[in-house]
């Protein structure tokens, strides 16, 4: 199973993070617009762990350039599948709104632990994919929600992307260290 690492990785490489590195920061939110006359921020939920929220007492707000500011975090809730943020020192609509367009991330150490047969999706994305029977398939791209089973995008140079269910009878193996993965496709699955 997949789950969201919020270094997600079209956000990621649009701030220019590296979403490969194990010690880039984690994000968990991107600021969409200013609510209020306090200055509080509505926030696009980037993590598959809101709950995280009651344990964050500060976090990195990373602008479109690429620079970070650390912040406080105040108070915050939910709204829909949103957050609103209530950031220290950031008090009125104008400067709350300086903050629009940026991401929050927590620092890799509060990165949440997965179980074993769960994977962030920066851990999987660059691997390499070959079947049991030692043929390369590509590269993983992105993982795809569903909604049922999650699905690796493999890219191949001068082929079209695949894209292959993440099941425990079709993923064999992840080696996260080696950036590898062996998988046992059904038959014409990769035909497609």
């Amino acid at each position: 199973m997949s789950t969201a690492s919020v270094t997600c990785a079209e956000v990621m490489e649009s701030q220019n993070i590296s979403s490969a590195d194990e010690d880039a920061p984690v994000v968990v939110a991107r600021a969409v617009k200013v609510k209020g006359l306090k200055g509080e921020i509505v926030a696009e939920l980037l993590t598959d762990f809101p709950d995280r929220f009651a344990n964050i007492d500060q976090f990195f707000a990373i602008s479109p350039q690429g620079e970070q500011i650390e912040v406080a975090l105040e108070s915050f809730s939910f709204q829909k599948d949103r957050v609103v943020l209530k950031l220290a020192g950031y008090d009125s609509i104008e400067s709350a709104g300086t903050l629009v367009g940026y991401l929050f991330a927590v620092p890799a150490s509060d990165r949440v632990e997965l179980a074993e047969d769960e994977f962030y999706d920066w851990e999987l994305e660059g691997c390499d994919v070959k079947t049991v029977n030692g043929q390369f398939v590509g590269q993983v791209t992105g993982v795809v929600r569903t909604g049922a089973a999650d699905l690796l995008v493999i890219e191949h140079p001068g082929q079209e992307s695949k894209l292959v269910p993440m099941v425990s009878s079709i993923l064999i193996e992840v080696d996260k260290s080696g950036k590898s993965i062996t998988i046992d496709p059904p038959e014409g699955l990769l035909d497609l």
